[in-house]
């Protein structure tokens, strides 16, 4: 193949993964960006409200893990097509909703869709696309999904807002089966490698879970938790917490956090650059999360002018946006070989996780009236992030000496 063909097929990829990843994200906030219209329609407390969200996260976590080994035996297109498809469903079952039970089962079934994106994305690009431009893969593949979360709220706000919340859910269905249709129309890029012919001492079940032993899966998915526990804090919390702090206005508040998802989109596509000319990944990650957690600190401690707000903002998510790709490229390091949707699986498992608590527990933070602790607790979680990062390229070192 020339290498301009080869450029041309590694770009459809990127291309075509992007595009599923950004729809999954997008169908994390589709529920979030309605609540102000299902509380009165269905009655419901903010509690409630939120159980809708922590049952979508914990369902996607658990069968993520699940879908990993699914990938790995069946192949990455055809369980990308199957998630694709739930979330369509997912959300026509919750427009047509006329209970609490009924919006809790679209929930699931959206939990469901969701859990297969990251191992069989991360298959896709790790099978499909060439080396040189894996880091770039993943640069791309951040960034849609940041795209997708900045894009839910606007969309079904908008829609709701001019005809109704059922209709912005229906409007909403489209987007995954007109992606499907895009994927299916492609789906000679997306094909699956021929499998390995396993060895006699490795086709049982040792030999499909002997990765579980591995320290190094186990790090990465702290690593992918406790950034997630960041996160969520983030997105939960942090337009309210600067408006307390600080006391500037709503809209710049929420235009801080705005800012913080687009220079993050800006970082990961910078990432890319930097994950493909290195090899030491974890000191990427390391760098990028020390200066992002240094910045919230500042934040928090409320010693700045407001109107730095959102320009710390926006570079505490450049920062760990720089960091994403390199992190990617971390656990694909760690992964063992013919185990890829698996170890996505069950690493990507702890983003979900870290997406349930993390609202939850800075939520009892914001209760008890400390919105500085909210920019401290994040940055906590950053810095122990960083622990976990340099013991999975630490790892990642040691195995490549040995093998030398």
């Amino acid at each position: 193949m020339s290498q301009d063909s080869t450029l041309r097929a590694d770009a459809r990829v990127i291309a075509l993964v992007g595009l599923a990843h950004g729809t999954s994200h997008f169908y994390h906030l589709i529920l979030a960006a309605l609540f102000p219209w299902l509380k009165p329609a269905f009655g419901l407390s903010y509690a409630e409200l939120g159980l809708l969200l922590t049952a979508f996260f914990v369902v996607s976590g658990v069968g993520q893990a699940l879908a990993g080994f699914v990938v790995d035996r069946v192949g990455a297109r055809s369980v990308l097509f199957f998630g694709m498809a739930m979330l369509g469903v997912s959300a026509l079952v919750l427009s047509v909703a006329g209970s609490y039970a009924a919006l809790m089962a679209g929930a699931l079934l959206a939990g469901v869709g969701n859990s297969i994106f990251h191992p069989a994305d991360y298959t896709l690009l790790n099978q499909r696309v060439s080396r040189a431009r894996l880091a770039h893969g993943f640069s791309v593949h951040g960034i849609s999904g940041n795209i997708g979360w900045a894009a839910a709220p606007l969309f079904m706000t908008t829609v709701a807002a001019s005809s109704s919340w059922r209709m912005a859910l229906a409007y909403a269905a489209v987007l995954p089966f007109a992606v499907l249709a895009i994927l299916v129309l492609n789906r000679a890029y997306l094909r699956p490698e021929p499998k390995p012919v396993a060895a006699p001492a490795a086709a049982g079940g040792e030999g499909t879970l002997s990765f579980l032993r591995l320290r190094a899966v186990w790090m990465c998915f702290a690593f992918f938790f406790l950034t997630a526990v960041a996160l969520g804090g983030i997105q939960a919390f942090a337009s309210i917490g600067l408006m307390q702090l600080y006391g500037i206005s709503r809209e710049l508040a929420t235009g801080s956090y705005t800012a913080y998802m687009l220079a993050s989109a800006g970082g990961m596509l910078l990432g890319g650059f930097v994950g493909a000319g290195r090899q030491d990944h974890d000191r990427t990650v390391a760098i990028a999360f020390a200066v992002a957690a240094a910045l919230a600190l500042l934040l928090g401690a409320a010693v700045v002018p407001g109107w730095l707000a959102l320009p710390l903002m926006a570079l505490i998510g450049f920062f760990s946006g720089v960091a994403g790709p390199s992190r990617d490229l971390m656990i694909r390091a760690a992964a063992p070989k013919n185990a890829t949707g698996r170890v996505y699986g069950v690493v990507y498992s702890g983003l979900d996780s870290g997406l349930s608590v993390g609202p939850a527990l800075f939520g009892l933070v914001m209760d008890a009236g400390h919105p500085g602790w909210l920019f401290a607790g994040i940055a906590l979680f950053q810095a122990l992030a960083i622990v976990t990062a340099v013991g999975v390229g630490g790892g990642t070192r040691s195995a490549r000496l040995q093998n030398a």
